[in-house]
């Protein structure tokens, strides 16, 4: 079987109390109040969150979000490599905070303790709260548990996915970047057998891969084969991606990368932290995942050698053209346990404080730093200058994981600057859009899909790694398709079949 590697949480509580009068506890802000209760105590909030950097963030950041929120703030930051994990630990043994994120991967985990009634519902709550009414009615309804809202919504863009790319390579070797699935095979070949970094001996990788089949390399490569997002829709039914025959084209071409030696021998069992380790320190020259982290694994490999140069790639033509897999614009949410959070004015002063964090003042304090240090600004307009890159990805970076409908968000200020790597991320972002592959259940409930993803999910994964490590053959990989089938996944596709039937009935009554 192939576990997700364990890994020691990193626990490190951000926490200072705020000896405030009660008049400043009282006070409001330039931009709204602070998350204070009326009787003027200052809200402890304890909260599990994602950390995607090697560092958490600066010290000093998070004392002014206390002061301007009015809260005192512990959270326990968690590796993202390692946070399905801790999540699920402080799930089943009852020590969860008041807050917790859930990745949009994990939340059919969870769904059926919130029906238990392990979580607050908060959609009678939003209206009270100036921000928070203001969320995508569109993006909430996609998190509804039986149509109750329990979840703030972390907002991403559709796709960030993309291929991070040694241009410095590329140009040792005489190579375009690649636009099509042979090229980028070549490539990979190049960057192993082909001496990239020219130091004389064979000590490169084209490809460095991970143990996480949707995060990692394998989703986005799939897409561009051509194969669905989790489910497709083929006579009024639904099929499951592993019983496609692109997701066995995908699985081959993994295969040969791991037969020819072109990716990392080890990847079924790397972590995220390792993976990344590989690609600053040269010894892979393809990082395929979010497009976004470009400008920090530039910063690293830099740092190790300055001679490293990174670029993108977000268009590679597959059978089908251009495809590339989606989210529904949001990655996870936060949910309030009701164990923790006792009553519902303390369920207020947690959500009051979410609302404060939309606020002009803190949610560009959150996005951009501290200006003169993180940012200058210009005619309005935020300018991130390349000098203080590493700064930013060190100090306020991490903060981003924390923030809830950030894209929607009118009061954070426009970059009219930003560092070229970031910009293009963010340019290959947005012409992702005009090709998006979309999960069609995402809008649908499958009760036997809630109950028995997890371990129906664990026999397709051991199951595709081992077809890649040449561990079984087609047919037995066809045999592990047939037990999911009939250890539940039949269900499922009846349950997903007919609610889509009946949701598309709604639609045209």
């Amino acid at each position: 079987m192939f576990k997700r590697l364990a890994g020691r949480a990193v626990n490190l509580g951000c926490s200072l109390m705020l000896f405030l009068s009660l008049s400043l506890l009282s006070a409001c802000s330039e931009n709204g109040s602070a998350a204070t209760d009326p009787a003027g105590e200052v809200p402890a909030i304890s909260i599990l969150a994602p950390l995607h950097f090697p560092q958490t963030p600066s010290k000093d950041l998070i004392a002014e979000i206390e002061k301007l929120t009015g809260t005192q703030l512990d959270i326990t930051w968690v590796p993202e490599g390692v946070y399905t994990d801790k999540m699920n630990t402080a799930l089943t043994t009852g020590s969860l905070g008041k807050v917790t994120f859930v990745k949009f991967t994990d939340y059919n985990l969870v769904k059926n303790m919130i029906r238990s009634g392990a979580f607050w519902e908060i959609g009678p709550y939003l209206d009270e709260f100036p921000n928070l009414r203001q969320l995508d009615a569109a993006i909430l309804k996609q998190t509804a548990v039986d149509g109750g809202l329990y979840g703030l919504y972390t907002e991403r863009p559709a796709s960030r996915q993309g291929i991070i790319i040694r241009k410095d390579w590329l140009e040792q070797l005489h190579l375009s970047p690649p636009g099509t699935l042979d090229e980028l095979y070549e490539v990979m070949k190049q960057f192993t057998y082909n001496d990239p970094d020219g130091n004389g001996k064979e000590d490169t990788l084209g490809l460095v891969d991970r143990n996480d089949l949707v995060y990692g390399v394998f989703k986005t490569l799939s897409s561009y084969f051509g194969t669905p997002n989790n489910w497709k829709i083929e006579d009024n039914q639904f099929v499951p991606e592993f019983a496609t025959s692109e997701y066995m084209d995908t699985m081959n071409f993994m295969r040969k990368l791991y037969n020819e030696q072109i990716i990392n021998q080890d990847f079924a069992l790397t972590s995220k932290d390792v993976q990344r380790d590989k690609f600053i320190r040269g010894t892979a020259g393809i990082f395929i995942g979010s497009m976004t982290d470009v400008q920090r694994l530039s910063i690293e490999a830099k740092a190790i050698n300055p001679k490293a140069e990174l670029t993108l790639v977000n268009r590679i033509k597959g059978p089908d053209g251009y495809k590339v897999w989606s989210i529904p614009k949001y990655n996870g949410l936060y949910l309030f346990s009701k164990k923790a959070i006792a009553t519902e004015q303390e369920l207020k002063q947690v959500l009051r404080f979410f609302d404060r964090t939309m606020d002009k003042d803190v949610a560009n304090l959150m996005v951009y730093g501290f200006e003169g240090r993180h940012y200058t600004l210009e005619n309005g307009k935020v300018i991130l200058p390349e000098e203080t890159s590493e700064l930013r990805v060190n100090e306020v970076s991490p903060l981003y994981s924390l923030m809830i409908a950030d894209v929607g968000n009118k009061n954070i200020m426009e970059v009219a600057q930003k560092e070229q790597l970031t910009a293009l991320a963010d340019q290959l972002s947005q012409d992702n859009e005009q090709f998006l592959v979309d999960d069609p259940a995402v809008r649908l409930t499958s009760p036997t899909y809630d109950e028995k993803n997890s371990e129906l999910s664990a026999i397709i994964t051991d199951a595709t790694y081992n077809y890649i490590l040449g561990n079984i053959n087609a047919e037995e990989f066809g045999q592990e398709v047939e037990k999911w089938r009939t250890s539940g996944g039949n269900m499922i596709i009846q349950e997903y079949t007919e609610a889509e039937a009946k949701t598309r009935t709604l639609e045209n009554e």
